[in-house]
């Protein structure tokens, strides 16, 4: 009786609203694609299944021949061969189970593989505006519980539906056959199961849904409070009293609604035992009249209340049917709607290689607006979608200069005009919504992915370490590399002594976004992760921002070594780093508004003179109230 009422209960109390979703046209057809690779287990496995719904009948009608035909006749023979039948129908049922469930695991686990694979792949090459719309946990969830919710589609709905399906029809047909009067008097009590089962499962399909939202509540905060980042805030700012209540509160609801939903679950399974004890009783009684008046044998009587054990699951399980597709089919929706996104920066069919030499890059005429989220996100992965999904309107205007091989090119300007943004378009984060850049003679977007990056190295303000080890978190950029190799790089940025003393040396570990490092020691490791990948272009986004006079030179020797014998395309936050600079390029508005060198820039007395002196007066101010204290 347990394990009728669990498929009862896990059938009816899914969300039966879904039924109501309208699915975007395709999506079966999409669906069958997935099944095909998978067609000759498939075609096991329902084998299999239809097998063991036979063995479901056969057992309680073997058991009327046993009692009818052996016991009362007392042939001890028929009982003996029969009662080996049926230990042999067991045995083959257990057998056909465990073959039945490896089927299962070998096409379940490998659609999950197909579908996770495909979503991560397909994730990973979307553009930056991507990930800053997307919420991470929303991601996970597509890539974990809308995954698993599609695999069912091809192992528990669909042995689900087939098994049920048969077995319900061997069932009733059977009792039929043994006595149609009684089997009319126990489908005469389904409306009393259905009905009240039905009630039930909204309720707990409702309850579960709670359950579900309260859940991710709880894991957001502690995500968010967990990270080195967020530990930091609540460190500094937080009041733990406040926090510990408010977690309670959550903690509070979540268990709230887990007491609610055993106590409904147990509410339905007593009503469930009920209804079903009361078909029994009214079976065994109205049976054993018959029996008694000779029109029924006592075997008859215990096949009918055998197979009437097994009528109930089967026939709730196939009246929600329609839920239980449904809601496989939604699960592959929404993997769908993340495969549907297409990423705006992609790899033509006809890309070619950079080509080898020192690197030249030509920006042409370069204008840019950043996308509508519609164009590179999804509503459903953003926690917050209501509001201004609109493109961002012209960020960069008629933008062209030359980086000519071997020089160093410097963008000074404002806060938000436009700097960050035209290293992106070299890096290839984001295409020009018109004009084009060029490397050695290549456009961007006829480049292949992999030549480029070989070619383009970046350095960010804030430089990104996997919670790994140095050594892994230095091989992601050139996997080939040496142990040699690995030294000679930090050496060159200006960090071996450190690694060199640290207890474990290459195999420390960093830990989250490298937090237990210093912002001008990770500024370093990420150079040596650039000096391995030894790209002909480098790219710095104010990698020397934001750090103390002391970093900020061990750095600045790193990035000398860096930048020896290579173009370099530098966003200066301190003008006083970028005076030798070949040609510095200041930008305003999005728009490049003057250029030069250092001396011709300031002779010209325009925008970058001004924020020269605002800067120097500044610099000088901090050094004087340094010496005076």
């Amino acid at each position: 009786m347990s394990m009728q009422g669990w498929q009862a209960l896990h059938s009816l109390s899914r969300d039966a609203s879904v039924k109501e979703r309208r699915l975007t046209p395709g999506t079966t057809r999409r669906v069958l694609g997935y099944a095909r690779p998978y067609k000759t287990a498939i075609a096991w496995f329902l084998g299999l299944v239809v097998v063991e719904s036979v063995l479901v009948v056969a057992t309680p009608l073997l058991l009327k021949s046993l009692i009818d035909d052996g016991i009362y006749p007392k042939d001890s023979a028929v009982v003996v061969r029969l009662s080996l039948l049926v230990a042999g129908i067991a045995v083959l049922g257990g057998v056909l189970t465990l073959v039945e469930r490896w089927f299962s695991a070998r096409i379940g686990e490998g659609l999950i593989y197909d579908l996770r694979t495909q979503v991560f792949s397909h994730v990973l090459r979307q553009p930056v505006a991507f990930f800053t719309r997307a919420q991470t946990g929303a991601l996970v969830t597509r890539l974990g519980n809308d995954v698993i919710g599609a695999q069912q589609a091809f192992t528990s709905v669909l042995s689900s539906v087939v098994s049920n399906a048969i077995t319900l029809v061997l069932i009733v047909v059977a009792m039929a056959s043994l006595s149609w009067q009684l089997t009319l008097a126990a489908l005469a009590l389904v409306p009393f199961f259905l009905v009240p089962a039905r009630f039930m499962g909204r309720r707990l399909a409702s309850l579960a849904h709670e359950q579900m939202v309260t859940n991710a509540d709880l894991g957001t905060r502690m995500t968010e409070r967990f990270n080195v980042a967020g530990a930091l805030l609540v460190k500094l700012f937080g009041r733990p009293v406040v926090e510990d209540d408010e977690y309670a509160v959550r903690a509070a609801r979540v268990r709230d609604i887990g007491v609610r939903i055993a106590v409904n679950r147990s509410v339905f399974f007593v009503a469930l035992t009920l209804v079903a004890s009361l078909a029994t009783a009214m079976v065994y009684g109205a049976g054993g009249l018959m029996a008694v008046g000779g029109t029924l044998t006592v075997g008859t009587l215990i096949a009918l209340t055998a197979l009437l054990a097994r009528l109930y699951g089967p026939l709730t399980a196939i009246s929600n049917v329609r839920v239980d597709i449904m809601t496989a089919l939604v699960s592959f929706e929404r993997v769908f709607e993340v495969l549907d996104l297409r990423p705006l920066v992609a790899e033509a069919l006809d890309a070619r290689p950079v080509p080898p030499g020192p690197v030249r890059v030509e920006v042409d005429d370069v204008a840019f607006s950043y996308p509508s989220a519609d164009e590179v996100s999804l509503a459903s992965l953003e926690s917050t979608a209501s509001g201004d999904r609109r493109g961002s309107g012209p960020v960069l205007r008629e933008v062209s200069f030359t980086v000519e091989p071997g020089s160093l090119v410097a963008l000074v300007g404002p806060s938000g005009a436009g700097k960050t943004t035209i290293t992106s378009l070299v890096a290839r984060l984001y295409d020009p919504t018109s004009g084009s850049i060029r490397i050695n003679g290549l456009d961007l977007r006829e480049a292949r992915t992999e030549s480029l990056h070989d070619a383009v190295g970046v350095v960010t303000q804030d430089a990104h370490l996997f919670h790994d080890t140095i050594r892994a978190n230095l091989a992601y950029a050139a996997p080939d590399a040496t142990e040699a190799d690995m030294v000679a790089a930090l050496k060159a940025a200006q960090v071996w002594p450190l690694v060199d003393s640290l207890p474990s040396g290459l195999e420390t570990v960093v830990g989250d976004r490298g937090h237990r490092l210093s912002g001008g020691e990770k500024q370093r490791l990420a150079i040596a992760r650039l000096l391995l990948k030894g790209p002909g272009l480098i790219v710095l986004d104010e990698a020397t921002a934001h750090l103390d006079s002391e970093s900020e030179q061990a750095l600045q020797r790193a990035l000398d070594e860096a930048l020896r014998d290579r173009s370099a395309l530098v966003i200066a936050h301190r003008l006083s780093t970028v005076r030798h600079a070949d040609q510095i390029l200041v930008v305003d508005d999005g728009r490049i508004v003057e250029r030069g060198t250092h001396a011709e820039l300031v002779a010209a007395d325009g925008l970058y003179a001004e924020l020269y002196r605002t800067q120097f007066d500044d610099e000088l101010g901090e050094v004087l109230d340094q010496t005076h204290a």
